[in-house]
C-alpha cells in the first residue's frame, strides 16, 4: 500500500514503524505535523495515500483529513486509556503492565474505535529507554496487526466504550505537569526521587533548583556509599553529579538550563558541565569520586562504563545518555577498550545491555561550546581513535552487541568490530549526510567492505534509517537476536561463551590478522583517516557549512529549511 506516516518528529519509533513497514512491501512516506495542517493536508492532496498512521503525534489531524481517510494513531496506553502522558502515569503509578493501542482518528482526542491493541512489561527503566524498546515492540506488533486489518478488508474496529458485553475501564488522565514531578529533597526516599527521575529522564525533565539556577535534571541512577544533607551536590564522576537524598543519594547524568533563563544553551548536556557554566570554578568544590572499569556486581552505583570477565570473554559495557559520545567519553572509553584488551581473553564484546549503542560525536556538547569547530575537531578524533584501536585488534575477535540504534559514527563503531550482533527491534542509521557532514571513523573502509561500494554509496546518499532485518540483508549485521529488550544481554553472553569455546577460533582470529596485514599493504588506515579528515575539517571551520545550522536546529529542536524528514539538507556534503 501508499501509506503516510504524519509525525510530529521522526523519532525512534517512528523510524521504527517506517522501516518495519518498508520492509514488508510498502510504499512508505512521511510529513512533518510541525508547520500547522497546511503540510499535512498538501502530502495528503499530493500522495494520495491508501492509509495514514500517526505513530507519533503531539497534535490532531486536521478533521477534513480523518474525515475524507482513513488515519490510525498510534496511543502509548492500553484500550480505554486517554491523555497525552500515558507512559509518565503508568511510571508515576508503578503499574506493572501497561499497552500501546492503534486507534482510528475521531474527533475527541484517543477516543476513537480500537484497530489493535498490544500489552508489555513495563521494565524499571527511564521513561525514553522504555519507549525506544518495549513501547517500540509493542506499537510495532499493533500496527502491524491493524495494517494487516485494513488490507484484508472486513475487519470492524472495536468501539472504544464500555458496554456489558465488552467490558472497558476508560481513564481520561490529564497532562502530567512538572508540579507532580517536583522532588522534596526532605523528604522523598531515594526511591520516589529515582522514579520521578526516571519518569522525566529524556522529556521533560524535572524542574529543580541547583546554585541559585532553575534546571532541569535528566535520569537518575541510585548510589550506595556517598551520603550528605539531603538536597547537597556530594561529587561528581564522568561528567555526572551525586546528590543526597532522605536516606542516600541519586546520580544524576544531566542538566538542562530553562529556556527563559537567558543561559545561552539551555539543552541538555553533562550535569558537572552545565554547574561549571554558572559559577567560578572555585564554587563547584565537589570531589570526583572515580570508579574503577571493573566494578564488583553488587555495588549499586553508576558509571557509564563497565568492564567484567567471563572465563574467555571479556564484556565491555557502555550506557551513555541519548548515545552521544563526546570528547571525555570517548577518550575514557579508549582508555577501558585498552583495559579489555590487556585482559587474558579470545573474545570481546563491546555494546549496551539495552537501548541505545552509539550515535556518534556530541552535538549537545559542541554546540555549548566556545569553539563549536574546535570541539567537533576534537570530539570527532576522539571518536576515531576509539575506532581506529578496535580495527587494529588483531589478537582476539571482537563483538559489538547492539541492544539499541545506533547512527552515524556510533553505526560506524559496531561495522569497526568483526562480528555485529544486533536486537531485532534496532534502527540503524549507517549515514551522516541529514548533519550536513561527509562523515569520518573509517566508514569509507567498513561500510564499503561489508556491503559493496555501491551499496555504500547508495546508504550514505539516501540517508535513510534501516531496521536490523534490512541491515543484515545488506551485511551490516552479522547475527539478529529476537529477544525481549531485557533478555539481550543474556543471549549475547550466552552466544560469546560459545564462540570462545569454537574449535576454530584461533584459525579465525589468524585469518583475520593475516587480512588486517594485507589490507595494510594495499591502503593503510592512516590514509583512509588522513583523506575523511581532511572533509571533515573543511566542513567544521567554515562558518557557512551548513553543518552549522544543522547542528544548532537540532540540539536547539528548532526546524530546518526541509519540511520533509527524508529530504537531505540543501548543500549537504557526501
Amino acid at each position: 500500500m501508499d501509506i503516510l506516516l504524519v509525525v510530529s518528529a521522526f523519532n525512534s519509533l517512528s523510524q521504527r514503524v517506517y522501516t518495519e513497514l518498508s520492509d514488508r512491501g510498502h510504499r512508505v512516506d512521511v510529513v512533518l505535523a510541525t508547520h500547522g495542517d497546511a503540510p499535512v493536508r498538501a502530502s495528503v492532496r499530493e500522495r494520495r495515500p491508501e492509509l495514514i498512521i500517526a505513530p507519533m503525534l503531539r497534535t490532531a489531524l486536521p478533521e477534513d483529513v480523518w474525515r475524507e481517510h482513513t488515519c490510525l494513531v498510534v496511543h502509548p496506553g492500553p484500550p480505554g486509556d486517554r491523555g497525552p502522558s500515558a507512559l509518565d502515569w503508568a511510571i508515576a503509578e508503578q503499574a506493572p503492565r501497561w499497552g500501546v493501542t492503534v486507534l482510528q482518528a475521531e474527533a475527541a482526542m484517543d477516543a476513537g474505535d480500537i484497530w489493535a491493541a498490544e500489552p508489555f512489561t513495563v521494565a524499571p527503566v527511564g521513561k525514553s529507554d522504555l519507549y525506544r524498546n518495549e513501547v517500540s515492540d509493542a506499537a510495532v506488533t499493533a500496527v502491524l496487526l491493524a495494517v494487516g486489518r485494513y488490507t484484508a478488508g472486513g475487519y470492524r474496529p472495536r468501539p472504544q466504550v464500555h458496554t456489558p458485553e465488552t467490558p472497558l475501564h476508560i481513564v481520561r488522565r490529564d497532562f502530567f505537569r512538572q508540579e507532580r514531578r517536583r522532588i522534596n529533597w526532605s523528604n522523598d526516599s531515594t526511591e520516589t526521587v529515582l522514579g520521578k527521575l526516571r519518569g522525566a529522564d529524556s522529556q521533560p525533565g524535572v524542574l529543580d533548583e541547583l546554585m541559585g539556577r532553575e534546571v532541569f535534571l535528566h535520569g537518575g541512577h541510585p548510589e550506595d556509599r556517598l551520603r550528605g544533607r539531603p538536597g547537597e551536590l556530594l561529587a561528581t564522576r564522568a561528567g555526572a553529579v551525586c546528590r543526597a537524598t532522605r536516606d542516600g543519594a541519586v546520580w544524576i547524568p544531566e542538566l538542562r538550563p530553562r529556556k527563559d533563563s537567558g543561559d545561552p544553551a539551555p539543552f541538555r548536556r553533562p550535569a558537572a558541565s552545565v554547574l561549571a557554566s554558572f559559577a567560578e570554578p572555585h564554587q563547584l568544590d565537589l570531589a570526583d569520586s572515580a570508579v574503577p572499569f571493573e566494578l564488583p556486581a553488587h555495588r549499586r552505583t553508576w558509571t557509564d562504563i563497565r568492564y567484567r570477565q567471563r572465563g574467555e570473554v571479556g564484556f565491555l559495557s557502555i550506557s551513555f545518555p541519548g548515545g552521544a559520545m563526546n570528547t571525555d567519553q570517548c577518550r575514557r572509553l579508549l582508555t577501558a577498550y585498552e583495559h579489555a584488551r590487556a585482559r587474558p581473553t579470545s573474545v570481546l564484546v563491546l555494546g549496551s545491555d539495552r537501548d541505545f549503542f552509539s550515535n556518534g560525536i556530541h552535538l549537545n556538547v559542541i554546540e555549548a561550546a566556545a569553539d563549536p569547530a574546535e570541539e567537533s575537531w576534537r570530539n570527532l578524533n576522539a571518536m576515531d581513535d576509539l575506532v581506529e584501536a578496535v580495527l587494529r585488534t588483531t589478537d582476539r575477535l571482537v563483538v559489538a552487541a547492539l541492544a539499541g540504534n545506533a547512527a552515524a559514527g556510533g553505526a560506524m563503531l559496531a561495522l569497526a568490530a568483526d562480528q555485529v550482533w544486533c536486537r531485532k527491534g534496532a534502527v540503524l542509521n549507517p549515514h551522516y549526510r541529514r548533519m550536513g557532514m561527509y562523515g569520518s571513523e573509517f566508514w569509507t573502509y567498513t561500510l564499503p567492505r561489508r556491503a559493496g561500494a555501491d551499496t555504500a554509496r547508495r546508504l550514505t546518499q539516501e540517508a535513510l534509517p534501516l531496521s536490523a532485518t534490512s541491515a543484515a540483508r545488506l551485511n551490516l549485521v552479522d547475527r539478529l537476536l529476537t529477544t525481549a529488550p531485557g533478555e539481550f544481554a543474556t543471549g549475547v553472553e550466552r552466544l560469546a561463551t560459545a564462540l570462545a569455546a569454537a574449535g576454530d577460533l584461533r584459525h579465525r582470529i589468524a585469518t583475520k590478522a593475516a587480512a588486517h596485514r594485507t589490507a595494510e599493504e594495499v591502503r593503510p588506515l592512516a590514509v583512509y583517516r588522513r583523506e575523511e579528515l581532511a572533509r571533515m575539517h573543511a566542513v567544521f571551520f567554515d562558518p557557512e557549512a551548513p553543518y552549522h545550522a544543522l547542528r544548532s536546529a537540532f540540539v536547539r529542536k528548532k526546524p530546518t529549511a526541509s519540511l520533509h524528514p527524508l529530504a537531505p539538507p540543501a548543500g549537504a556534503v557526501g
